[in-house]
């Protein structure tokens, strides 16, 4: 996922990414860092969260635990707790070693819009207001990171994603309902990666003026997350295939029935999200 970056520790750049996103400042950002060591610098990771991060990092998955310094309040939504996860690609990786600090960096699309997968729909969503971009390819993963809380009480899943419930509860145990720190997550509006089209989901074919997102064999291979109905290709093809049904100008985007299981999960929220229906 493309990212736009601004300094953790600072208030006005801060302050500039959520205007450059048309942000709700009470939606919390990420703090990005290189590696555990960093991680523990910003945030008083338990047993718990060491066990998450020795599994999952460097990669897609972020921890919500107790803020100790080194983000600043606006970051935070206000809240004594922060977001916090280090990243695989080696161009985030470089980029937050030469920095020394942590970064936020939400997704480089403009508020509520469909996540940026590719350099170029990145600098159409956000590049005018960037110093500088680095284009780092095609996203291999294609969806944001899974968000886990813990915090008192058992690990909540806040945001699913690319690290999957049955992965973490192979490290965790059960995982809790997200609602009592739903608010401490980005990514959890009820309209949310939406693109300008309306979406329709669990559809099996188009109707007149829509534009149909396939999954599996017998859809048009244009667009379909998977033809080989594997999730995940399809989270990959997600967001970049929103926006390629969205440039047709549809009366309405139509998608086929994604399984839930494993990264399923993760996608239909996206999915249900673009089409505001999870409040």
């Amino acid at each position: 996922m493309y990212g736009l970056a601004a300094d953790a520790a600072d208030p006005a750049a801060v302050a500039r990414l959520f205007e450059a996103k048309g942000r709700p400042r009470f939606n919390p950002l990420i703090a990005h860092v290189p590696d555990a060591e960093a991680a523990r610098r910003i945030a008083l990771l338990d047993g718990r969260a060491e066990a998450l991060a020795a599994a999952f990092w460097p990669g897609p998955l972020t921890l919500v635990a107790p803020h100790r310094e080194g983000v600043s309040d606006l970051a935070r939504a206000g809240l004594e707790t922060v977001a916090v996860r280090a990243p695989a690609h080696p161009v985030a990786r470089a980029v937050l070693e030469a920095f020394g600090g942590p970064v936020v960096a939400p997704s480089a699309n403009r508020s509520g819009r469909p996540s940026p997968t590719t350099f170029a729909d990145a600098m159409v969503e956000t590049g005018a207001s960037t110093a500088a971009a680095l284009d780092g390819g095609p996203c291999a993963v294609g969806l944001e990171s899974t968000v886990v809380s813990l915090l008192d009480g058992p690990p909540r899943l806040l945001r699913p994603g690319a690290v999957t419930r049955e992965q973490l509860e192979a490290v965790t145990g059960p995982l809790a309902p997200a609602e009592a720190d739903a608010r401490r997550s980005p990514g959890r509006l009820a309209l949310h990666y939406a693109p300008d089209a309306p979406v329709r989901l669990d559809a099996a074919e188009a109707r007149p003026g829509e534009a149909l997102i396939g999954f599996g064999p017998g859809y048009p291979a244009d667009l379909n997350l998977s033809p080989a109905g594997d999730l995940r290709e399809a989270a990959a093809n997600l967001f970049s295939l929103l926006r390629a049904a969205d440039r047709r100008r549809p009366s309405a985007i139509a998608v086929a029935p994604v399984p839930e299981q494993g990264l399923g999960e993760a996608i239909n929220d996206r999915l249900r999200r673009a089409a505001g229906h999870v409040g």
